[in-house]
């Protein structure tokens, strides 16, 4: 029979991680010097507090100073004598041990971490019990994979709490980022500041992908958004340099992490169009299975040679927001992450998982959930967005802002809106049939055959929103047999008018 001590014993609640010392110093501190609540309010929360008389003891403290009112061992006794609460705190002559026991000087805010680091540490013990209890006894019937994203939340809030709230920074700090900013875009040969999308003239109009920007590509369908998306995201990665830091962590030089949520490709199809684009195979090959022996060495060594692009691929369909937004921060936490691309906007789900009555409502949800996480992983997301029909409607198909209105915020939220459009698309639909009846038929087609010429292998990127530089449009050249954007070798004029 085994012993118990075998079995690991679960931790009583009085081994729950506690310091009751510096608990109490730093009340102490507080009820001295009010100036002390200011300086560690941000870090602390009454909850954190392991002793039921010390939370309450800070919460009441912390109300008054917050009110402008003096909290010390006068106030706070007649506060807790007209509660009739003064003997749950340990009565009058606790308030002054408290007094007795303050910490003066520096030592407060070390005190106030401990106290931080260990509230964290029964938090976690806490949330640790409650997977144990969740995985033996599911409720509803909940899947295994629904209580691990339920564990993974909850980890994940409680890493983030304390950090998410940066508060203000001074005029100097701010300015030196942006003298590193504009360091950064100095030494690069394209004289950018964010992160390259190996398309140059795209990058002279945008100055990179920046930190923190929500990026809106819109398109009708067949427009090249996923091609688009896909070249940019694997120009990123290929450029990726990055260097090992003095405390082991990596910091990224040149190009970028990746995160790639395919919400409506498979990872495998995804890959294809990667490799088709980086040989020259077309894709049509690859589904038709026309490839000789030269076609499968070239997908072999460029297989070889694309083995560590760090270019994640997440192809789960029907993805929350909650989750999405979990498994981003998971990657960064764990790998490093410097873009997010998502395909598409409009295949994301609420966070119930359910489709809301009002999708308006949930798109704008959505995109404010994107921009947040952008700013909190300081990290530039490119949302793919689909268009409204009504640009079919129009003699001229080319995008324009109106059109994403139905749509909730996105333009709102949007730090930068792109369209593509590609003209040749809708131009080769429109080809002028010979008509014995017609004595101008032929000087049509002759038209509509030299402006063919002009546009084929050509796609627009119009920039119809952009919060920190100027509008306009990009022209690039596109290979739709490998689906691949590229920079355009032609003189064409980029800027509209």
């Amino acid at each position: 029979m085994p012993k118990d001590h075998d079995t690991p014993a679960e931790p009583r609640i009085e081994e729950a991680p506690h310091n009751l010392a510096a608990e109490a110093a730093l009340l102490g501190a507080i009820l001295y010097d009010n100036n002390v609540y200011q300086r560690i309010s941000e870090l602390l929360r009454a909850e954190d507090f392991y002793a039921p008389a010390h939370r309450e003891i800070y919460s009441v403290a912390q109300l008054m100073i917050d009110n402008n009112r003096v909290a010390d061992g006068v106030t706070l006794r007649e506060h807790f004598e007209k509660n009739d609460q003064l003997a749950e705190i340990g009565g009058a002559a606790y308030l002054a041990e408290l007094l007795e026991s303050a910490a003066f000087g520096p030592e407060v805010t070390d005190y106030a971490r401990i106290i931080h680091d260990l509230a964290a540490r029964r938090e976690l013990v806490g949330i640790g019990t409650g997977i144990r209890s969740r995985a033996l006894s599911p409720e509803r019937d909940q899947s295994g994979q629904q209580l691990i994203e339920l564990a993974e939340k909850e980890l994940f809030a409680l890493a983030e709490r304390g950090s998410a709230e940066r508060g203000f920074s001074d005029f100097a700090s701010a300015a030196q980022e942006s003298v590193l900013m504009a360091e950064a875009a100095l030494k690069r040969d394209g004289k950018i500041a964010g992160i390259a999308t190996g398309l140059d003239d795209l990058d002279h109009k945008l100055g990179g992908l920046h930190h923190s920007d929500l990026v809106i590509l819109a398109g009708r369908p067949s427009m090249g958004k996923t091609s688009l998306a896909t070249n940019i995201a694997f120009n990123a990665a290929y450029a990726c340099r990055r260097e090992t830091q003095e405390d082991g962590s990596k910091k990224t030089i040149e190009g970028a992490v990746v995160a790639f949520f395919s919400l409506e490709m498979s990872a495998e199809q995804l890959a294809t169009r990667v490799i088709a684009e980086r040989t020259g195979i077309s894709s049509h090959k690859f589904r038709s299975g026309e490839l000789d022996m030269e076609d499968f060495t070239a997908i072999r060594d460029t297989v070889a040679e694309l083995q560590n692009l760090p270019l994640h691929i997440d192809d789960t369909g029907g993805l929350s927001i909650n989750q999405l937004a979990a498994r981003a921060r998971r990657l960064h936490r764990n790998h490093g992450l410097d873009l997010i691309v998502i395909d598409y906007l409009q295949l994301i789900t609420s966070s119930g998982g359910k489709s809301s009555e009002n999708r308006v409502q949930e798109l704008t949800q959505i995109t404010m959930a994107l921009k947040a996480l952008a700013k909190d992983l300081n990290v530039p997301v490119i949302a793919l967005s689909q268009l409204s029909r009504q640009v079919e409607q129009r003699d001229d198909k080319r995008p324009q802002l109106s059109d994403l209105r139905e749509s909730g915020s996105i333009e709102q939220d949007a730090d930068v809106v792109l369209f593509v459009y590609r003209e040749s698309y809708y131009l080769e639909r429109t080809e002028p049939q010979s008509d014995p009846d017609d004595p101008n038929s032929s000087e049509k087609w002759t038209r509509w055959r030299e402006r063919m010429d002009q546009v084929y292998g050509t796609a627009e990127v119009i920039i119809g929103k952009q919060r920190h530089g100027p509008i306009g449009r990009v022209m690039l050249a596109f290979d739709a047999n490998v689906t691949r954007f590229g920079n355009l070798e032609r003189d064409v004029p980029d800027d509209f008018g």
